[in-house]
Protein backbone atom coordinates (compact mmCIF):
# COMPACT_ATOMS: atom_id res chain seq x y z
CA UNK A 1 0.00 0.00 0.00
CA UNK A 2 1.56 3.54 -1.13
CA UNK A 3 2.20 5.91 1.91
CA UNK A 4 0.00 8.54 2.31
CA UNK A 5 0.60 12.17 1.14
CA UNK A 6 1.19 14.94 3.71
CA UNK A 7 -1.20 16.99 5.86
CA UNK A 8 -1.05 20.57 7.03
CA UNK A 9 -2.68 20.78 10.35
CA UNK A 10 -3.81 24.33 11.03
CA UNK A 11 -3.42 24.83 15.05
CA UNK A 12 -3.14 27.80 16.44
CA UNK A 13 0.09 28.17 19.03
CA UNK A 14 -2.30 28.40 21.86
CA UNK A 15 -4.02 25.61 21.16
CA UNK A 16 -4.05 22.16 22.43
CA UNK A 17 -5.71 20.76 19.66
CA UNK A 18 -2.49 19.58 17.66
CA UNK A 19 -1.45 17.02 20.39
CA UNK A 20 -4.62 14.52 19.43
CA UNK A 21 -4.23 15.11 15.43
CA UNK A 22 -0.89 14.50 15.65
CA UNK A 23 -1.13 11.46 17.68
CA UNK A 24 -3.96 10.29 15.18
CA UNK A 25 -2.06 11.37 11.97
CA UNK A 26 1.13 9.24 13.85
CA UNK A 27 -1.22 5.67 13.96
CA UNK A 28 -1.99 6.62 10.17
CA UNK A 29 1.33 6.93 9.14
CA UNK A 30 0.89 10.14 7.55
CA UNK A 31 3.29 12.79 7.59
CA UNK A 32 2.24 16.60 9.14
CA UNK A 33 3.06 19.67 8.28
CA UNK A 34 1.81 22.22 10.86
CA UNK A 35 1.06 25.45 9.77
CA UNK A 36 1.04 27.66 12.95
CA UNK A 37 0.33 31.29 13.93
CA UNK A 38 3.77 32.04 15.71
CA UNK A 39 6.14 34.96 15.36
CA UNK A 40 7.68 35.49 11.44
CA UNK A 41 10.69 37.17 12.83
CA UNK A 42 11.53 34.09 14.93
CA UNK A 43 11.59 31.75 11.76
CA UNK A 44 13.24 35.00 9.98
CA UNK A 45 16.37 35.12 12.64
CA UNK A 46 16.21 31.31 13.44
CA UNK A 47 15.20 29.71 10.29
CA UNK A 48 12.03 27.35 9.57
CA UNK A 49 11.70 24.03 12.03
CA UNK A 50 11.18 20.57 10.50
CA UNK A 51 7.90 19.97 9.71
CA UNK A 52 6.06 23.75 10.73
CA UNK A 53 5.67 26.54 8.46
CA UNK A 54 4.37 30.02 9.92
CA UNK A 55 1.40 31.51 8.45
CA UNK A 56 -0.33 34.73 8.96
CA UNK A 57 -3.68 33.93 10.31
CA UNK A 58 -4.98 37.82 10.31
CA UNK A 59 -4.21 37.30 6.19
CA UNK A 60 -5.97 34.33 5.08
CA UNK A 61 -5.16 35.05 1.36
CA UNK A 62 -1.56 35.41 1.92
CA UNK A 63 -1.23 32.34 4.22
CA UNK A 64 -2.94 30.69 1.59
CA UNK A 65 0.16 31.62 -1.02
CA UNK A 66 2.45 30.79 1.69
CA UNK A 67 1.05 27.15 2.45
CA UNK A 68 0.98 26.81 -1.92
CA UNK A 69 4.91 27.40 -1.66
CA UNK A 70 5.19 24.92 0.93
CA UNK A 71 3.21 22.56 -1.77
CA UNK A 72 5.28 23.21 -4.24
CA UNK A 73 8.52 22.08 -2.02
CA UNK A 74 6.98 18.78 -0.96
CA UNK A 75 2.68 17.87 -2.17
CA UNK A 76 0.31 18.51 0.23
CA UNK A 77 -2.74 15.21 0.22
CA UNK A 78 -5.25 17.18 2.72
CA UNK A 79 -5.47 20.41 4.65
CA UNK A 80 -6.95 19.96 8.14
CA UNK A 81 -8.55 23.11 10.04
CA UNK A 82 -8.70 22.66 13.75
CA UNK A 83 -10.95 25.75 14.49
CA UNK A 84 -12.88 28.25 13.55
CA UNK A 85 -10.26 30.86 12.54
CA UNK A 86 -8.03 28.74 10.81
CA UNK A 87 -11.12 26.99 8.19
CA UNK A 88 -11.27 29.65 5.65
CA UNK A 89 -7.26 29.49 5.55
CA UNK A 90 -7.76 25.83 4.93
CA UNK A 91 -10.26 25.96 1.81
CA UNK A 92 -8.22 28.66 0.20
CA UNK A 93 -5.27 26.59 0.31
CA UNK A 94 -7.11 23.07 -0.83
CA UNK A 95 -8.60 25.75 -3.81
CA UNK A 96 -5.00 26.14 -4.32
CA UNK A 97 -3.80 22.88 -4.78
CA UNK A 98 -7.19 21.36 -5.88
CA UNK A 99 -7.61 19.05 -2.88
CA UNK A 100 -11.07 17.97 -1.36
CA UNK A 101 -12.37 21.49 0.38
CA UNK A 102 -15.00 23.44 1.19
CA UNK A 103 -15.58 26.25 -1.28
CA UNK A 104 -14.06 29.79 0.48
CA UNK A 105 -17.25 31.27 0.61
CA UNK A 106 -19.00 29.23 2.32
CA UNK A 107 -16.15 28.76 4.84
CA UNK A 108 -16.13 32.65 5.64
CA UNK A 109 -20.40 32.22 5.61
CA UNK A 110 -19.53 29.76 8.55
CA UNK A 111 -16.87 31.78 10.23
CA UNK A 112 -19.23 34.48 10.87
CA UNK A 113 -22.08 34.23 13.24
CA UNK A 114 -23.88 36.73 11.20
CA UNK A 115 -23.23 35.83 8.07
CA UNK A 116 -24.19 32.33 9.26
CA UNK A 117 -27.32 33.28 10.41
CA UNK A 118 -28.10 35.42 7.48
CA UNK A 119 -27.36 32.56 5.30
CA UNK A 120 -29.42 30.39 6.91
CA UNK A 121 -32.67 32.49 7.30
CA UNK A 122 -32.30 33.29 3.38
CA UNK A 123 -32.67 29.25 2.91
CA UNK A 124 -35.42 29.08 5.29
CA UNK A 125 -33.76 27.25 7.89
CA UNK A 126 -34.92 27.26 11.29
CA UNK A 127 -32.85 29.81 13.28
CA UNK A 128 -34.11 31.99 16.04
CA UNK A 129 -34.80 35.55 15.05
CA UNK A 130 -31.81 37.90 15.39
CA UNK A 131 -30.47 41.04 14.62
CA UNK A 132 -26.96 42.10 15.27
CA UNK A 133 -26.24 45.90 15.98
CA UNK A 134 -23.04 48.57 16.45
CA UNK A 135 -21.80 48.37 19.70
CA UNK A 136 -21.19 52.03 19.42
CA UNK A 137 -24.96 53.07 19.44
CA UNK A 138 -25.19 51.49 22.96
CA UNK A 139 -28.36 49.71 24.58
CA UNK A 140 -30.97 51.98 25.04
CA UNK A 141 -32.38 52.11 21.11
CA UNK A 142 -31.66 48.41 20.40
CA UNK A 143 -33.52 47.35 23.94
CA UNK A 144 -36.58 48.73 22.98
CA UNK A 145 -37.18 47.09 19.59
CA UNK A 146 -36.29 43.26 20.19
CA UNK A 147 -38.01 39.91 21.75
CA UNK A 148 -37.95 38.73 25.18
CA UNK A 149 -36.01 36.90 26.30
CA UNK A 150 -33.46 37.34 24.20
CA UNK A 151 -29.67 36.00 24.06
CA UNK A 152 -26.32 38.97 23.23
CA UNK A 153 -23.47 37.54 21.70
CA UNK A 154 -20.20 39.33 21.20
CA UNK A 155 -19.61 38.77 17.20
CA UNK A 156 -15.58 38.98 17.46
CA UNK A 157 -15.89 36.16 20.18
CA UNK A 158 -15.95 32.68 20.36
CA UNK A 159 -17.78 30.00 22.24
CA UNK A 160 -19.90 31.04 25.04
CA UNK A 161 -17.25 33.98 26.39
CA UNK A 162 -20.00 37.43 26.66
CA UNK A 163 -23.10 35.65 26.01
CA UNK A 164 -25.73 36.59 28.17
CA UNK A 165 -29.52 36.35 28.48
CA UNK A 166 -31.71 39.14 28.69
CA UNK A 167 -35.44 39.13 30.19
CA UNK A 168 -36.25 42.75 30.21
CA UNK A 169 -34.88 46.37 29.09
CA UNK A 170 -32.76 46.87 32.03
CA UNK A 171 -31.08 43.44 32.07
CA UNK A 172 -30.42 43.96 28.53
CA UNK A 173 -28.59 47.44 29.07
CA UNK A 174 -26.70 45.69 31.89
CA UNK A 175 -25.68 42.90 29.66
CA UNK A 176 -24.72 45.15 26.71
CA UNK A 177 -22.72 47.27 29.44
CA UNK A 178 -20.67 44.06 30.45
CA UNK A 179 -20.20 42.84 26.75
CA UNK A 180 -18.53 46.39 25.74
CA UNK A 181 -16.53 45.89 29.10
CA UNK A 182 -15.01 42.35 27.49
CA UNK A 183 -14.50 43.62 24.41
CA UNK A 184 -12.59 47.04 25.62
CA UNK A 185 -10.50 44.14 27.05
CA UNK A 186 -10.63 41.22 25.15
CA UNK A 187 -7.74 40.19 22.33
CA UNK A 188 -10.11 39.99 19.55
CA UNK A 189 -8.79 39.05 15.91
CA UNK A 190 -7.16 42.47 13.93
CA UNK A 191 -9.58 41.22 11.03
CA UNK A 192 -12.54 40.91 12.67
CA UNK A 193 -12.07 44.27 13.97
CA UNK A 194 -11.28 45.50 10.71
CA UNK A 195 -14.59 43.93 9.44
CA UNK A 196 -16.68 45.48 12.44
CA UNK A 197 -17.08 41.86 14.05
CA UNK A 198 -15.28 42.91 17.06
CA UNK A 199 -17.21 46.17 17.39
CA UNK A 200 -21.06 44.28 16.94
CA UNK A 201 -23.30 42.68 19.23
CA UNK A 202 -25.56 39.51 18.05
CA UNK A 203 -28.64 39.49 19.28
CA UNK A 204 -31.51 36.41 19.30
CA UNK A 205 -34.13 35.41 20.55
CA UNK A 206 -34.12 32.95 23.59
CA UNK A 207 -35.39 29.40 22.24
CA UNK A 208 -36.60 27.23 25.18
CA UNK A 209 -35.85 23.93 24.77
CA UNK A 210 -32.98 21.24 25.64
CA UNK A 211 -29.83 21.76 23.89
CA UNK A 212 -28.01 19.49 21.89
CA UNK A 213 -24.13 18.81 19.57
CA UNK A 214 -23.95 16.96 16.44
CA UNK A 215 -20.32 15.58 15.51
CA UNK A 216 -20.60 14.72 11.35
CA UNK A 217 -18.43 14.28 8.92
CA UNK A 218 -19.24 15.75 5.15
CA UNK A 219 -17.65 13.32 2.33
CA UNK A 220 -18.68 14.65 -1.73
CA UNK A 221 -21.72 17.01 0.50
CA UNK A 222 -23.31 14.20 1.82
CA UNK A 223 -23.43 14.34 5.94
CA UNK A 224 -22.45 11.24 7.91
CA UNK A 225 -23.63 11.65 11.50
CA UNK A 226 -21.15 10.63 13.86
CA UNK A 227 -22.51 11.07 17.56
CA UNK A 228 -25.25 13.14 18.72
CA UNK A 229 -24.24 14.76 21.98
CA UNK A 230 -27.27 15.42 24.74
CA UNK A 231 -26.26 18.70 27.34
CA UNK A 232 -28.00 17.22 30.44
CA UNK A 233 -27.76 20.30 32.43
CA UNK A 234 -30.17 23.22 31.44
CA UNK A 235 -28.74 26.21 29.49
CA UNK A 236 -31.02 28.66 30.36
CA UNK A 237 -28.71 31.75 30.96
CA UNK A 238 -28.20 34.47 32.62
CA UNK A 239 -24.64 32.40 31.27
CA UNK A 240 -24.09 30.10 29.09
CA UNK A 241 -21.76 27.73 30.45
CA UNK A 242 -21.25 24.06 28.59
CA UNK A 243 -20.77 21.23 31.44
CA UNK A 244 -21.99 17.78 30.58
CA UNK A 245 -21.69 15.97 27.03
CA UNK A 246 -22.86 12.42 26.52
CA UNK A 247 -23.71 10.30 23.99
CA UNK A 248 -25.54 8.38 22.64
CA UNK A 249 -28.27 10.73 22.77
CA UNK A 250 -31.35 9.85 24.75
CA UNK A 251 -33.83 11.69 22.79
CA UNK A 252 -36.60 9.79 20.96
CA UNK A 253 -35.14 8.38 17.83
CA UNK A 254 -37.82 10.00 16.02
CA UNK A 255 -36.37 13.81 17.33
CA UNK A 256 -32.74 12.62 17.40
CA UNK A 257 -33.81 12.17 13.21
CA UNK A 258 -34.79 15.34 12.75
CA UNK A 259 -31.71 17.10 14.30
CA UNK A 260 -29.27 14.97 11.57
CA UNK A 261 -31.60 15.84 8.93
CA UNK A 262 -31.82 19.54 10.51
CA UNK A 263 -28.13 19.77 10.08
CA UNK A 264 -27.57 18.36 7.20
CA UNK A 265 -29.55 21.08 5.47
CA UNK A 266 -28.28 23.75 7.50
CA UNK A 267 -24.72 22.78 6.34
CA UNK A 268 -26.07 22.64 2.66
CA UNK A 269 -27.52 25.78 2.94
CA UNK A 270 -24.10 27.23 3.85
CA UNK A 271 -22.55 25.51 0.98
CA UNK A 272 -20.24 23.37 3.19
CA UNK A 273 -18.54 20.20 1.45
CA UNK A 274 -16.12 18.09 2.96
CA UNK A 275 -14.81 17.64 6.43
CA UNK A 276 -15.73 17.95 10.14
CA UNK A 277 -19.07 19.70 11.46
CA UNK A 278 -19.79 20.75 14.62
CA UNK A 279 -23.26 21.91 15.25
CA UNK A 280 -24.95 23.21 18.09
CA UNK A 281 -29.15 22.81 18.23
CA UNK A 282 -31.96 23.73 20.65
CA UNK A 283 -34.62 21.55 20.71
CA UNK A 284 -37.37 24.07 20.21
CA UNK A 285 -41.26 23.63 20.33
CA UNK A 286 -41.36 23.95 17.15
CA UNK A 287 -38.01 21.04 16.06
CA UNK A 288 -34.51 21.41 16.26
CA UNK A 289 -33.41 25.04 15.40
CA UNK A 290 -29.43 25.84 14.87
CA UNK A 291 -27.18 27.74 17.08
CA UNK A 292 -24.68 27.20 15.57
CA UNK A 293 -22.75 25.52 12.40
CA UNK A 294 -18.95 24.91 12.52
CA UNK A 295 -16.09 23.31 9.50
CA UNK A 296 -14.28 21.95 12.55
CA UNK A 297 -14.61 19.07 15.28
CA UNK A 298 -16.02 19.21 18.55
CA UNK A 299 -13.55 22.05 20.52
CA UNK A 300 -11.32 21.70 23.40
CA UNK A 301 -10.37 17.80 23.94
CA UNK A 302 -13.75 16.92 23.86
CA UNK A 303 -12.99 14.55 21.07
CA UNK A 304 -11.41 12.28 23.48
CA UNK A 305 -14.64 11.09 24.87
CA UNK A 306 -15.31 9.69 20.96
CA UNK A 307 -14.36 5.91 19.92
CA UNK A 308 -15.34 4.63 16.19
CA UNK A 309 -15.19 0.84 14.92
CA UNK A 310 -12.32 -0.81 16.96
CA UNK A 311 -11.27 2.34 18.66
CA UNK A 312 -10.29 4.77 15.62
CA UNK A 313 -10.72 8.32 17.43
CA UNK A 314 -12.23 10.91 15.71
CA UNK A 315 -9.12 12.60 14.56
CA UNK A 316 -8.12 9.42 12.55
CA UNK A 317 -11.69 9.57 11.04
CA UNK A 318 -10.72 13.72 10.02
CA UNK A 319 -6.78 12.45 9.32
CA UNK A 320 -8.33 10.14 7.20
CA UNK A 321 -10.76 11.97 5.08
CA UNK A 322 -8.53 14.38 4.72
CA UNK A 323 -5.80 12.51 3.09
CA UNK A 324 -7.55 9.69 1.18
CA UNK A 325 -6.92 6.96 3.04
CA UNK A 326 -10.12 4.67 3.24
CA UNK A 327 -12.29 5.43 6.53
CA UNK A 328 -12.02 3.01 9.27
CA UNK A 329 -15.80 1.97 10.53
CA UNK A 330 -17.74 5.29 11.45
CA UNK A 331 -19.77 3.35 13.92
CA UNK A 332 -19.37 4.85 17.29
CA UNK A 333 -18.71 2.20 19.85
CA UNK A 334 -21.56 0.57 21.60
CA UNK A 335 -20.98 1.65 25.17
CA UNK A 336 -21.76 5.32 26.10
CA UNK A 337 -19.35 7.63 26.27
CA UNK A 338 -19.22 11.58 27.73
CA UNK A 339 -16.81 14.55 28.81
CA UNK A 340 -17.69 17.18 31.07
CA UNK A 341 -15.82 20.55 30.73
CA UNK A 342 -14.71 21.35 34.25
CA UNK A 343 -15.97 24.68 34.86
CA UNK A 344 -14.25 27.94 36.49
CA UNK A 345 -15.81 28.49 40.09
CA UNK A 346 -14.46 31.80 40.62
CA UNK A 347 -12.17 34.59 39.89
CA UNK A 348 -8.75 34.11 41.49
CA UNK A 349 -5.30 32.63 40.80
CA UNK A 350 -5.21 28.95 40.33
CA UNK A 351 -2.96 27.50 43.03
CA UNK A 352 -3.51 23.84 43.27
CA UNK A 353 -5.95 20.82 42.84
CA UNK A 354 -7.15 18.57 45.25
CA UNK A 355 -9.18 15.15 44.65
CA UNK A 356 -7.61 14.30 41.47
CA UNK A 357 -7.03 10.27 42.02
CA UNK A 358 -10.36 10.71 43.95
CA UNK A 359 -11.84 11.64 41.26
CA UNK A 360 -9.99 9.54 38.53
CA UNK A 361 -11.07 6.44 40.69
CA UNK A 362 -14.61 7.48 40.57
CA UNK A 363 -16.29 3.87 38.13
CA UNK A 364 -16.45 4.71 34.76
CA UNK A 365 -14.21 7.65 34.72
CA UNK A 366 -11.33 7.00 32.11
CA UNK A 367 -9.27 10.19 32.91
CA UNK A 368 -9.48 13.52 34.08
CA UNK A 369 -7.23 16.37 32.81
CA UNK A 370 -5.96 19.46 34.26
CA UNK A 371 -5.23 22.58 31.37
CA UNK A 372 -5.07 25.15 33.30
CA UNK A 373 -1.56 25.60 34.80
CA UNK A 374 -1.01 26.32 38.71
CA UNK A 375 -0.35 30.35 38.81
CA UNK A 376 -2.44 31.24 36.06
CA UNK A 377 -5.00 33.31 37.15
CA UNK A 378 -8.84 31.61 36.44
CA UNK A 379 -11.88 33.72 35.01
CA UNK A 380 -15.15 32.46 35.22
CA UNK A 381 -17.87 32.95 32.60
CA UNK A 382 -18.59 35.38 30.53
CA UNK A 383 -16.02 36.90 31.07
CA UNK A 384 -13.28 33.98 31.16
CA UNK A 385 -12.83 31.99 27.88
CA UNK A 386 -11.71 29.00 29.21
CA UNK A 387 -12.51 26.15 31.52
CA UNK A 388 -10.43 23.99 34.07
CA UNK A 389 -10.01 20.73 32.47
CA UNK A 390 -12.18 18.26 31.37
CA UNK A 391 -13.38 14.83 32.59
CA UNK A 392 -13.76 11.79 30.70
CA UNK A 393 -16.32 8.44 31.55
CA UNK A 394 -17.28 5.61 30.06
CA UNK A 395 -19.90 3.08 30.75
CA UNK A 396 -22.63 1.09 30.28
CA UNK A 397 -25.91 3.47 29.93
CA UNK A 398 -25.89 7.30 29.24
CA UNK A 399 -27.08 7.83 32.59
CA UNK A 400 -23.94 5.94 33.87
CA UNK A 401 -21.90 7.83 32.76
CA UNK A 402 -23.52 10.80 33.28
CA UNK A 403 -23.31 9.75 37.20
CA UNK A 404 -19.53 8.87 36.99
CA UNK A 405 -18.56 13.02 35.63
CA UNK A 406 -20.86 14.40 38.28
CA UNK A 407 -19.37 12.34 40.98
CA UNK A 408 -15.72 13.14 39.37
CA UNK A 409 -16.42 16.51 39.66
CA UNK A 410 -17.68 16.60 42.87
CA UNK A 411 -14.29 15.34 44.20
CA UNK A 412 -11.79 17.96 43.16
CA UNK A 413 -10.90 20.89 45.50
CA UNK A 414 -9.86 23.62 43.58
CA UNK A 415 -7.63 25.81 45.01
CA UNK A 416 -8.03 29.42 43.44
CA UNK A 417 -7.60 32.28 46.00
CA UNK A 418 -7.95 36.18 45.32
CA UNK A 419 -5.24 37.92 43.32
CA UNK A 420 -3.14 40.25 46.02
CA UNK A 421 -3.14 43.46 45.17
CA UNK A 422 -0.76 45.45 43.23
CA UNK A 423 1.55 47.71 46.00
CA UNK A 424 2.43 51.19 44.48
Amino acid sequence: MARPGRLLLLVPTQSYRADDFLAAASRLGVRVLVGTDRCHRIEEAFGPEEGLISVDYRKPEEAAEEIARAAAREPLAGVIATDDGTAVIAALAAERLGLPRNPPTAARRTASKVAQREALRAAGQPVPWFRAFPLQDGPDGPSTGVPYPCVLKPVGLSGSRGVIRADDPASFREAWRRIAAILATARTDRKAREEGEGSRILVEAFVPGGEVALEGLLRDGRLEPLALFDKPDPLDGPFFEETIYVTPSRLPAAVQAEVVTTVARAAEALGLREGPVHAEARLGPAGPVILEVAARTIGGLCARSLRFGTGASLEELVVAHAVGLPLSSVLREARASGVMMLPIPRLGILHGVGGLDAARAVPGVEDVVVTVPVGREVVPLPEGDAYLGFAFARGETPGAVEASLREAAARLLWDIRAQLPTVR
